[in-house]
């Protein structure tokens, strides 16, 4: 969906506005499926473009952080199981 094709009024459900983002307009959620990120990437942008938009900014950031790490630990497990004989 392009900016043009997105409400001129807010539409909670399918496009909240602390999803929405600058002229053009970035949805998150297009962006997440344009860059094929996958669950854990996926949210830590989520929670990075709404950190401050919606609710508390410190919550949204940890949640970020959250993803993030587990998404490591996964990378890491992977290069372990890799690298035994």
């Amino acid at each position: 969906m392009t900016a043009s094709e997105l409400p001129a009024e807010p539409d909670m459900v399918n496009h909240p506005s602390h999803y929405t983002f600058a002229e053009p307009q970035y949805e998150v959620l297009l962006v997440i499926e344009a860059w094929k990120l996958g669950y854990h990437l996926g949210n830590v942008v989520k929670y990075v473009a709404r950190a401050g938009r919606k609710g508390k900014e410190i919550e949204d950031l940890r949640k970020a952080r959250f993803y993030l790490d587990r998404k490591i630990k996964q990378l890491e497990a992977r290069q372990l199981e890799k690298a035994r004989p």
